[in-house]
């Protein structure tokens, strides 16, 4: 397994980060905790889930789930790097009207609090602002975050679906707090959704801050049953011209010989603005054979042809559209 630190942090992570939002919902816990073991196993110490995974009255389901994984022992919980994120409403009725989503210092300390005993750990490694919220002040948001790393509650602090313009205004209120600020930003970012090229790798990268791309696969587009008629996003629902492009994709899938579902993640691992991809399997199967695309080293020639399958933006902002 290769690690990686995330972003300008010196904690050292997996390049495959174990997503667990299908534990619970289209995976039964008998079958996450293989994939936890086998996650481990595979030299990965990444893990992901959030407080809302399991989804409206069962949210909270997710991070349960692992608590009692690592309540197995085995040196399990000191193996993984673990992260979760706070925002939404998890619909508890104890929050009343500070149950809507949002990062109010009271929901900060709240759902941290409820998080950690689900989990059944003391500290979380990393902890993501799960969506942005410009009702609340970076004052406010630096107050709450930092008394949980001074609490030795959270190591670290990332956010997740940013817009480059939000990241640069956090690490600015950080710097004057003499706080470390962002190391991550976790962001839907695949072949088929490049619009964060244009300012949210950049500003990552100029503010040492890890990019860890959710939807590395886009739902499914980009697998390998999306021409098939058996994925969640099947061909019916494609137009022809989307057609004709997972066509392409395919025939130079088979050209390189290796499935679509591990190009695609192989595409991110080359990017140097990327920690590491968040995998996010409903099975067993799925993981270990999403595992191969940490040895596909992607030539120059295959990483054009996916750019003329896929064009991005053009490069960053502004040039990417003006002179």
């Amino acid at each position: 397994m290769e690690f990686t630190s995330i972003g300008r942090s010196g904690l050292k992570v997996s390049r495959i980060c174990l997503g667990t939002m299908n534990f619970g919902v289209d995976t039964e816990e008998r079958e996450a905790f293989r994939i936890m073991d086998a996650a481990l196993d595979a030299g990965i110490n990444f893990f992901d889930t959030a407080d809302i995974y399991g989804w409206g009255e069962n949210a909270g389901t997710t991070e349960r789930i692992l608590g009692r994984w690592f309540a197995l022992g085995g040196g399990r919980r000191e193996r993984v790097v673990l992260a979760t994120k706070v925002h939404e409403d998890i619909c508890d009725r104890n929050d009343g009207p500070n149950s809507a989503a949002g990062l109010s210092a009271y929901k900060i300390r709240r759902h941290l609090e409820g998080s950690l005993k689900r989990l059944q750990t003391e500290h979380v490694e990393l902890y993501y602002m799960h969506h942005i919220d410009r009702r609340v002040t970076w004052d406010e948001l630096w107050d709450a975050l930092q008394l949980t790393v001074l609490q030795g509650k959270v190591d670290y602090i990332g956010s997740s679906n940013f817009a480059g313009w939000d990241m640069a205004v956090a690490q600015a209120a950080a710097k004057n707090r003499h706080f470390f600020g962002l190391v991550a930003e976790q962001h839907k970012y695949n072949l088929n959704c490049r619009l964060p090229e244009l300012e949210v790798l950049p500003s990552a990268l100029a503010h040492g801050i890890g990019i860890i791309p959710w939807g590395p696969l886009d739902g499914g587009y980009l697998g390998s049953n999306a021409l098939t008629g058996k994925g969640k996003r099947s061909t019916a629902l494609r137009s022809e011209a989307q057609i004709r492009q997972l066509e392409q994709f395919r025939d130079l899938s088979a050209d390189v010989g290796e499935s679509q579902n591990n190009i695609a993640l192989a595409w991110l691992l080359a990017n140097p603005a990327v920690t590491c991809p968040v995998v996010g399997p409903r099975t067993l199967e799925q993981f270990e054979q999403g595992l191969r695309s940490l040895e596909i080293d992607l030539t120059a020639d295959v990483l054009k042809r996916l750019d003329e399958i896929f064009p991005g933006p053009g490069g960053s902002a502004p040039t990417a559209y003006a002179w």
